[in-house]
């Protein structure tokens, strides 16, 4: 091929030139502290304070309910941490699909002595509105439900999942309403994100997934909800996450979201086609089967799992024609481990090994996918023949 073909959005998306414009003045010529005193460095203040409420606009919530982190990994420790530590005990709801960086939060705190429900999702990879009902205690404290799983591409019932905390809480104590946290990293731009219309206290987002910069996130935290910051220091974003402020990435982010939110109807739509069209041919494989819900799912995911491969290897012949896919999350790729969302929906190891994902982005084109499906029956019969061997 004499095109490279990148379908890893999942994993990163480049810098938007917009968004790069943005950032410009901030990685060079203003550089100062937005905490200090002087004209320049208030005048990186006010970029921390439009920025915030640009990316308030698009949740339609309060501008200083936005806190700034690092990263969306960051920002899912801190609403996990940060909620469970103030209170100090009770009981937490996480999907067994999850993040790691709301997994391995959630293990540690059931070190630390709180209790831990890890809720099922059935086969289509969506949890049952029926099982988080049920499985709400007294005690319940948290539950974090991710709005769009990473790997596989189903959607959450949130929206539902919040009317039924929003019923709860009539009965409850201020001092003891149960929080629905949502990590939308991957939603942001597909999906509405609207956080009253969700009905969650919480909501992670980050940068690399909508055209912005890498390490930098950001945490809503609902108005009257008091966390324990995971880091301290000077005291910035309101005490919960000390640390002078990225001044250039969070005016990337922002002007990130707000793209991403402006072309959101069009780009699902057109994205959306391509998914459906590429489905319906996959399917006609031999041995290809597609991986969670079909109407319930992000428009630029598509996740596949192929009888007798390794994946792995898939994505390197991949990558000899030019065609960047991957196997599931990033973050776990150099784990030996089966992914834990394929094995929650039922998969086997054997299966889980044959997973390949393909996920779209702005520049993605029917071309590119015209040119995956020639390719990928060649690659399938390359790595069948090696696993022969």
């Amino acid at each position: 091929m004499t095109k490279s073909i990148y379908l890893d959005h999942a994993a990163a998306t480049p810098l938007d030139k917009d968004v790069l414009k943005a950032m410009m003045p901030y990685l060079a010529r203003e550089f100062a502290n937005p905490s200090s005193l002087y004209e320049i460095a208030r005048n990186n203040k006010d970029v921390l304070t439009r920025a915030r409420q640009t990316i308030a606009d698009v949740l339609q919530c309060n501008a200083p309910e936005i806190v700034f982190t690092a990263s969306g990994t960051e920002a899912n420790n801190l609403a996990l941490f940060g909620m469970a530590r103030k209170r100090g005990k009770g009981h937490i709801l996480v999907l067994a699909i999850e993040h790691e960086s709301v997994i391995k939060p959630a293990r540690q705190l059931e070190r630390e002595g709180f209790r831990v429900t890890y809720l099922p999702v059935q086969k289509n990879g969506i949890v049952d509105v029926r099982d988080v009902e049920c499985a709400i205690t007294p005690d319940t404290i948290l539950i974090s439900v991710m709005m769009a799983n990473n790997e596989i591409g189903t959607l959450q019932p949130v929206q539902k999942i919040g009317g039924i905390v929003k019923s709860i809480n009539r009965n409850r104590a201020l001092t003891n309403k149960l929080l629905l946290h949502t990590d939308a990293c991957q939603a942001i731009g597909s999906v509405l994100t609207h956080v009253n219309k969700l009905g969650v206290d919480l909501l992670t987002l980050n940068g690399s997934k909508v055209y912005g910069p890498k390490g930098v996130g950001a945490l809503y935290v609902r108005k009257g909800i008091q966390l324990e910051p995971v880091m301290y220091g000077g005291g910035q974003e309101r005490g919960l996450r000390s640390g002078t402020e990225n001044v250039a990435a969070i005016a990337g982010l922002a002007a990130a979201v707000k793209k991403a939110n402006a072309k959101r109807d069009t780009e699902s739509k057109r994205l959306a086609k391509l998914r459906d069209a590429t489905m319906k041919r996959l399917e006609k494989m031999e041995g290809v089967r597609i991986t969670g819900d079909r109407i319930n799912h992000l428009p630029n995911n598509i996740h596949i799992t192929v009888e007798n491969i390794e994946g792995e290897e898939a994505v390197l012949y991949l990558d000899k024609y030019g065609i960047q896919a991957s196997t599931g999350s990033a973050c776990t790729t150099t784990s030996l481990e089966p992914s834990h969302v394929l094995t929650a929906i039922g998969m086997t190891a054997s299966e889980a090994a044959g997973s390949l994902r393909f996920t779209m982005g702005r520049g993605t084109t029917k071309k590119d996918l015209d040119a995956l499906l020639r390719v990928l029956p060649r690659v399938i019969t390359q790595c069948r023949r090696s696993t022969l061997l």
